[in-house]
């Protein structure tokens, strides 16, 4: 975006921030605030008005803000600044019994991808975004972008979005599709070797809100402790089809991963199977729990039986 732009979203979020605090209508607002060095950003949790100036929105605000909702819910109403993946994060929750749709005011800000912050160039997870701008809101800070929605209401997906194609979406995932059995089993092992079981992923992504994971249930021999090829396999795999219907493919579990994996790889191959296999709705659109796996219908192909 524009330094102009730029500028001109910074002052409206900071003076609807300072507004929101000043009349007790949230507790605090999460947004994002000047890292050390330009190209740099991390979260901020504003809860004075006085405080508010630290706000700003840019190319580089690259977190998805969405999971630390539940971090700062107990404060009491949460004000969260929403693009499209932080507000069908959001709309996840709300849907999985993690937030209530009270709990939180959304901030509404156009999004025409964020920057890495090592290149300056498109954030992979950016590239093949399907929805730029907030689908949820109860106020739009700004225009939406011509990638975004044209319009939306409080509690409401609308408006007319130019989403890139399902190849462009789904290449990295058709690419694997088409290497031979042998040659993708390498890949992936290759992958999961580098996994150092940090866990990164499971903090920062929205559908990942379990009280306790899996790999934490040791009285159930879930998962060891060990750090292999063996065990990265069985907590990666088994995390994917945890949230597989509930993806909402903001991509923060690879920006987030130290290690380089090729989580969304594994993520969109879910999605693209359930949508072609149940025709699936994207997940986080609405407030609705609209999960693949957790219904059946009679229509549903099955033809492994």
């Amino acid at each position: 975006m524009s330094l102009s732009t730029a500028e001109a979203l910074t002052d409206a979020l900071r003076e609807e921030a300072r507004r929101l605090l000043a009349e007790g209508t949230v507790a605090v607002v999460v947004g994002w605030e000047a890292g050390r060095f330009p190209n740099q950003t991390t979260p901020a949790f504003i809860s004075d008005p006085e405080q508010a100036q630290r706000l700003v929105y840019g190319d580089y605000c690259v977190n998805t803000l969405a999971k630390y909702a539940l971090g700062e819910k107990a404060a009491g109403k949460v004000a969260v600044c929403v693009r499209g993946c932080d507000s069908r994060g959001i709309n996840r929750m709300i849907a999985d019994n993690q937030l209530l749709r009270d709990e939180v005011y959304l901030l509404g800000l156009p999004c025409s991808g964020m920057k890495d912050p090592a290149t300056g160039s498109l954030l992979m997870k950016c590239r093949t975004c399907t929805e730029h701008d907030a689908v949820t809101y109860d106020v739009l800070l700004g225009p939406a972008t011509a990638a975004g929605h044209d319009g939306a209401s409080a509690d409401s997906s609308a408006g007319d979005s130019e989403h890139v194609s399902d190849e462009q979406r789904f290449t990295a995932v058709l690419g694997i599709e088409e290497m031979a059995p042998e040659k993708r089993r390498a890949l992936f092992d290759a992958a999961f070797n580098k996994c150092i079981r940090c866990y990164a992923c499971r903090k920062s992504c929205p559908c990942c809100t379990c009280r306790e994971c899996f790999v934490d249930q040791l009285r159930a021999g879930w998962q060891g402790k060990q750090n292999n090829l063996a065990e990265n396999r069985f907590y990666n795999i088994t995390r994917v089809f945890h949230i597989g219907d509930r993806c909402i493919e903001c991509g923060e579990c690879e920006r987030a991963c130290p290690m380089g994996l090729p989580l969304m790889a594994l993520n969109r191959k879910m999605v693209k199977d359930l949508k072609s296999l149940f025709n699936a709705d994207d997940a986080g659109m609405t407030e609705e729990n609209s999960a693949a796996l957790g219904r059946y219908d009679l229509g549903d192909l099955e033809e492994f039986m």
